[in-house]
């Protein structure tokens, strides 16, 4: 960290304590910090300690999680990284959600990022059982066939949807897959009307995935949460309470990551 006793005669203290701090809670890792151990890393009075940090979570340059209060870095310094950085930031911020969501549910939970209308998904957690949904993580899926694609691109005007799939790429995975243009734009509008998009076995014959959006600080559609199980287990459930449930946890997630608009 730089010396503050010995500052150079352009350094405004209190940005470099900001800095200083910012710097602390990214050293921490997952972990995060406490108030108090930010005030003994810095040298900091607890009360300038708290002062400046609640400036800098106000901002979203730091993000404070409870029980505890833990401080942990926020998204606004993701606003102009790149696409890998969000990936990584945005999952951790996350996991936990994910986590009461597989406990909730009983399913396996995921969480994509939106690339270009296109869902990767960044983290996973798998519902407890014998069967695990292995897929691949940091990969684009199909935007058309999955719970959370369909999530994302109902979000997009039709011109842009259509930029993004067309006829040649609607191949069948099962019986129930969408394979025409005009199959997908009438499922996504049913997507826009209930705020949850629904895979009825149409990448995988037995599988069922929900997903809802999620949404940043400026409204845009940062990617999706979903939950996957295999059909007999979801059909023992009744299906509207397990979408509103995954719709929550995206309105959760959204909130946690700026979006004060829900």
């Amino acid at each position: 960290m730089p010396n503050l006793e010995t500052p150079d005669r352009y350094q405004v203290r209190s940005v470099a304590r900001a800095l200083e701090m910012l710097q602390a809670v990214g050293e921490s890792g997952e972990s995060g910090l406490t108030l108090t151990e930010m005030a003994q890393r810095l040298e900091m009075a607890k009360s300038s300690t708290m002062a400046a940090a609640r400036t800098l979570a106000s901002f979203g340059f730091l993000r404070i999680e409870s029980p505890g209060p833990r401080y942990h870095l926020g998204l606004a310094l993701l606003r102009y990284g790149d696409l890998v950085s969000q990936l990584t930031s945005l999952g951790k911020i996350a996991l936990p959600l994910l986590h009461e969501l597989t406990d909730e549910t009983g399913l396996t939970s995921r969480l994509a990022i939106n690339d270009e209308g296109y869902p990767v998904f960044v983290e996973r957690v798998d519902g407890k059982g014998a069967v695990r949904f292995h897929t691949p993580l940091g990969q684009r899926e199909s935007p058309h066939g999955t719970g959370a694609g369909k999530a994302i691109l109902a979000q997009l005007a039709d011109e842009e949807v259509l930029r993004i799939i067309n006829q040649k790429d609607l191949v069948a995975h099962t019986s129930n897959s969408l394979t025409t243009v005009d199959a997908v734009l009438n499922e996504l509008k049913h997507v826009q009307l209930v705020g949850y998009a629904i895979d009825n076995e149409e990448e995988a014959e037995g599988i069922i995935c929900v997903g809802a959006p999620i949404f940043d600080y400026n409204g845009h559609c940062a990617g999706a949460v979903s939950v996957t199980g295999l059909k007999v287990d979801i059909t023992q459930r009744v299906i509207a309470p397990l979408c509103n449930t995954v719709l929550m946890y995206a309105e959760r997630i959204s909130t946690l990551i700026g979006n004060v608009r829900l």
